[in-house]
């Protein structure tokens, strides 16, 4: 039986090298050589072997893989442990809003005070629900507010002033909401960069971000602890750094009043993909962000009833600015999920729409194409998506074609 699994996993392994290399002459198959540098898959190809190994098995793998397995090896060796069947469909958990909760603040001027807005009225409501395969991880308004100030007096403590750049590279989470939130509460500017795709690549990832890092003049960066090591190599290349923390050390008590911002102050910087050049800053001020959010929502007309369900990563502007800005502005609980999950297996997003009985989605073309690609007929048993009222697509080119196969797969499942 051993022999089965490992044959059929250097089997599919070579497949998969064949489709994507199919010029180039085929080497001795083992266990131990490196998916990236000997077998030459990138995260997208990873995530293709992954989901045939998923779908050959009939397992469901973790979503800790996709950034963990460096070889065949820690594929195979992780199969005895991963779940046998698909677990069944689960009740939608209670994210519908509560009476009386209030219309969006359309007159505040700052991304803190609309925050601060929330809390005062429904605090104990559910602002974030992160899905992973641990399990639901709740935050309310109030305890994001509350935790995004420890990290804004950790900042003060550690010298950052108004107007000071703060990088943050952390993966969907709690870290990263606080850290965001936390850098604004101080006065500085939060820019966030996208975390290394696998722990190993970290050292190569950070060397990649220092001209960000260098453009942006961070002060400070907060991420995991596997950066702290590489902190003072870090500092030699941008002369600004000061310091590599963690959400975790820089948590801290009250320390006093926190700067006030307003509507014409920097909020955010965000960098380009630097996929036809090198990363170019795009500076926004809060007031630059509302205009855009209240322009969404004149046409999508979110209420505090709404449910928001997200895979889009945190540094990219559909995920940042429409779904967990624009969720936050007007009341929305936002179910969110690490883009890892929805790429390993692309029916997470859909299953979590059902579970939540999501009202808003949204995603790029090719997130359409994965779902029509990759989910197989079985895996939509009991499925319900008409909870939906808009799905959006969008932040690259768009198909048609892509949008009416879409809708014919899965108007069954009441899309």
């Amino acid at each position: 039986m051993v022999d089965d699994v490992s044959a059929t996993l250097i089997s599919l392994a070579e497949h998969l090298s064949r489709e994507l290399y199919p010029e180039k002459r085929p080497g001795r198959a083992d266990f131990d050589p490196s998916l990236g540098r000997d077998w030459g898959f990138d995260s997208l190809a990873r995530a293709e072997l992954l989901l045939r190994v998923s779908r050959s098995f009939g397992v469901d793998l973790p979503e800790r893989l996709l950034s963990e397995a460096e070889t065949l090896r820690d594929i195979l060796d992780a199969l005895p442990e991963v779940t046998r069947e698909r677990p069944p469909a689960m009740a939608p958990p209670p994210v519908a809003a509560p009476k009386g909760v209030e219309p969006a603040p359309e007159e505040v001027p700052t991304l803190t005070e609309a925050l601060d807005w929330h809390v005062d009225r429904h605090g104990g409501r559910d602002r974030l629900v992160i899905e992973s395969d641990e399990g639901d991880e709740h935050l309310t308004y109030q305890g994001l507010a509350a935790g995004a100030r420890r990290v804004a007096w950790g900042l003060r403590r550690s010298d950052v002033s108004p107007g000071d750049c703060v990088a943050i590279m952390l993966p969907t989470g709690q870290d990263f909401s606080q850290a965001f939130y936390g850098a604004l509460y101080a006065g500085a500017v939060p820019v966030p960069i996208y975390p290394p795709a696998r722990p190993a690549q970290i050292g190569e990832h950070l060397r990649r971000q220092a001209g960000i890092l260098r453009n942006a003049g961070a002060v400070i960066l907060i991420a995991d602890d596997a950066a702290q090591p590489l902190a003072r190599l870090l500092g030699m290349q941008v002369p600004s750094l000061r310091n590599v923390r963690t959400v975790a050390a820089l948590a801290g008590a009250d320390s006093g009043p926190l700067p006030k911002r307003t509507a014409s102050d920097t909020a955010l910087i965000q960098y380009t993909s630097g996929s036809t050049g090198d990363p170019k800053e795009v500076v926004l001020s809060h007031a630059n962000l509302f205009a855009n959010i209240r322009a969404m929502g004149a046409v999508i007309r979110p209420t505090a009833s709404d449910v928001f369900v997200s895979w889009l990563p945190l540094y990219h502007d559909m995920g940042l600015i429409d779904a967990w800005l624009g969720s936050l502005h007007y009341g929305v609980p936002l179910i969110v999920m690490s883009p890892q999950r929805f790429l390993l297996r692309p029916e997470h997003w859909l299953w979590a729409i059902h579970r939540y009985r999501g009202t808003l989605a949204a995603a790029p073309n090719f997130a359409f194409e994965l779902c029509l690609r990759k989910i197989d007929d079985e895996a939509l048993n009991g499925l319900d998506l008409g909870s939906l009222r808009m799905l959006a697509n969008g932040a690259a080119s768009v198909s048609p074609m892509t949008i009416r196969r879409f809708t014919e797969r899965f108007a069954p499942c009441g899309f």
